[in-house]
């Protein structure tokens, strides 16, 4: 039980709100953050409306889905510049969808220790997929995908565009697309999105 003094301690940092506004601002539901997490959709609610105060390997989980730092929920605004490094054995591997069949990529984030950063850079891994069932989404801004192997088949809008390894593409994200690997040789690139 916490102490009120502690309470308010904690209250003033505004966990719970950064977190759902992080959630809404990616378009993600509980049930799907609870996915991703592993904490139920109840729990996620609660810290989300100030109800209960997520210990830090909790938080942690939910800043690791949303590719940022534990420091974004509770640092202070920075005016220096940020330096960040990523290490490879830190980094977690996320599907797609959590759950869901028919996977077109999974996607590690380059860039999570970053609270404050102007566009979120990931490595991702993409998977064939039947034309019927690719998975549409689109968001704010712009992507960047520079190819390091394999061949990815890039859906926009109407048009398709076929990528070898070291082509490049930059394409307004807010036209849905999808994507797909072709070819038997396994499929990576480097995705940038601005924030």
């Amino acid at each position: 039980m916490l102490s009120p003094t502690l309470r308010e301690g904690l209250r003033a940092y505004a966990i719970g709100p950064k977190v759902r506004t992080i959630r809404l601002k990616k378009k993600m539901g509980l049930v799907e953050l609870g996915k991703h997490t592993g904490l139920s959709p109840a729990m996620l609610s609660k810290i989300e409306r100030g109800q209960l105060f997520p210990t830090l390997p909790t938080l942690l989980r939910i800043a690791m889905v949303f590719s940022v730092g534990l420091d974004y929920f509770i640092a202070a605004e920075r005016e220096k510049p940020v330096v960040a490094i990523s290490r490879h054995q830190d980094r977690l591997r996320f599907p797609e969808k959590a759950g869901g069949k028919d996977q077109a990529y999974e996607f590690e984030s380059l860039d999570f220790p970053a609270a404050q950063r102007l566009l979120n850079s990931y490595f991702a891994e993409f998977f064939a997929v039947a034309a019927d069932k690719l998975r549409w989404h689109h968001h704010p801004g712009a992507e960047f995908i520079y190819v390091l192997s394999g061949t990815l088949v890039l859906h926009v809008g109407e048009d398709q565009h076929v990528l070898e390894a070291r082509d490049t593409v930059y394409f307004d994200s807010s036209v849905p697309h999808a994507y797909s690997k072709a070819g038997a040789k396994s499929c990576g690139a480097l995705v940038v999105t601005t924030a």
